[in-house]
């Protein structure tokens, strides 16, 4: 037997030892119909006692476990949810809560939150590409003179691309009236000047090009030159004016955070096929989504506004006809315990928590799977981080069966994560 046809042979057991039950073969995967995704990260750990999975009251002061707040029915019959998701409630024969998605990373926030935008434990050995890089990389832009990937929030390295390079990397903006940074043209900037700029600029990029043309690191940093002048022009910058949308319409959105889900909306009818929207309302409770101690007490500030944002982005996505074409995904890096700290808080818990998807024309339930009355212990349908990956990318008609390349390393899309059949 030659090389060739032994590493065949082998290879082929060795899948054949490896088949999980359940899992799918390579082109059989149910995939949607959706052609835009929208990531609400709520940095800190959502509690999902306390919005999409409630259970009997408790009392913070007599450190009783159980939801701190009421829950209320939906238009599911049998789902409820917290009283202060009272507009979404409305809505969610076009939401599911994903109530038992759990992990086994260390309940700090630095390794959750790769976990949860990358879907891998932190690894020495490669930088995985976070989930809009991968949608980027597989699906490209909708149209032309766009970018792919928008980061409304901070940059850090796991939103970003990883192994896949700065083609499948995000453009941000962490002020939505001024515009992606590094893109906006200053007020008093000519165009004359930005034109004998952008020779000058030529004159040198050709001249690197033919010092550097072989050099793969030039390559890229030269692409991503080319990439930002595109995308500094006119027309994708006027897609950050929403004083061009109705006032009721831009009131009903409510805070920053329920404008960039306005502006989101705007992203994906100019083409961005990815928009990831980071909460940065904090002051709201003092805290954030990190509720410890005193954070608890006005946490329902953060729901409410996350009510309003979520309820309207839904509204406004059906009245343009998008809301069938466009996955919303709610991510946390993980979930609270149903008890609570001495501060009368909610601390860190990853073994059962809430995610959410929406939109996306899915067979969508309300709610999938079933926690234990503390919401700490899965009790039916476990779904794993690769698991909640993988029905993202189905539904975003990408089959997570296949495989990216960190260089000539062939690299799964998911950790043999499955997608969530029941919802396709």
């Amino acid at each position: 037997m030659n090389r060739r046809n032994f590493i065949q042979s082998t290879t082929a057991a060795a899948a054949s030892a490896l088949a999980v039950p359940g899992t799918y073969a390579a082109g059989t995967v149910p995939l949607g119909k959706a052609e835009h995704c929208v990531m609400l990260w709520l940095g800190g750990g959502m509690s999902q006692i306390d919005t999409f999975d409630p259970k009997a009251l408790g009392d913070a002061k007599a450190k009783k476990a159980g939801s701190y707040y009421p829950a209320i029915d939906t238009s599911v019959p049998g789902v409820q949810v917290c009283e202060h998701l009272s507009k979404t409630a409305k809505l969610m024969e076009h939401v599911t809560a994903v109530r038992t998605l759990n992990h086994d990373v260390v309940d700090e926030h630095a390794a959750a939150t790769n976990r949860m935008h990358t879907g891998r434990p932190t690894s020495g050995t490669a930088t995985y590409p976070s989930l809009g890089s991968i949608i980027a990389h597989k699906r490209g832009a909708a149209a032309e003179g766009v970018p792919a990937y928008v980061l409304l929030g901070y940059p850090n390295i796991a939103r970003g691309s990883g192994f896949l390079g700065p083609e499948a990397s995000f453009i941000y903006s962490t002020n939505i009236q001024s515009g992606p940074a590094g893109l906006a043209r200053p007020e008093w900037l000519s165009s004359s000047r930005v034109s004998r700029r952008e020779e000058l600029l030529g004159a040198v990029r050709k001249g690197a090009a033919k010092r550097f043309g072989a050099d793969q690191k030039f390559k890229e940093y030269d692409a991503a030159l080319k990439e930002s002048l595109r995308l500094s022009g006119p027309d994708f910058m006027t897609v950050f004016d929403l004083d061009a949308e109705p006032a009721d319409l831009r009131n009903s959105y409510g805070s920053e955070f329920g404008q960039r889900c306005l502006l989101t909306r705007r992203l994906f009818q100019a083409g961005v096929r990815f928009v990831e929207i980071s909460y940065s309302d904090n002051f709201k409770n003092g805290t954030g989504w990190d509720t410890h101690n005193d954070g608890q007490l006005k946490q329902h500030l953060l729901i409410q506004d996350l009510d309003a944002a979520l309820s309207t982005l839904m509204t406004d996505l059906e009245d343009h006809g998008m809301l069938d074409k466009t996955i919303i995904l709610i991510n946390s890096e993980f979930g609270r315990p149903g008890g609570f700290d001495s501060g009368g808080g909610r601390g860190h818990y990853s073994k059962c928590f809430t995610n959410v998807i929406a939109g996306g024309g899915l067979n969508h339930k309300g709610a999938y799977g079933v926690s234990d009355p503390l919401a700490e212990t899965i009790v039916e349908n476990p779904v794993s981080v690769p698991d909640f990956f993988a029905t993202a990318l189905a539904a975003m008609q990408i089959d997570p069966t296949e495989y990216m390349y960190d260089g000539d390393r062939p690299v799964p899309i998911t950790d043999l994560g499955k997608p969530i059949e029941a919802l396709f």
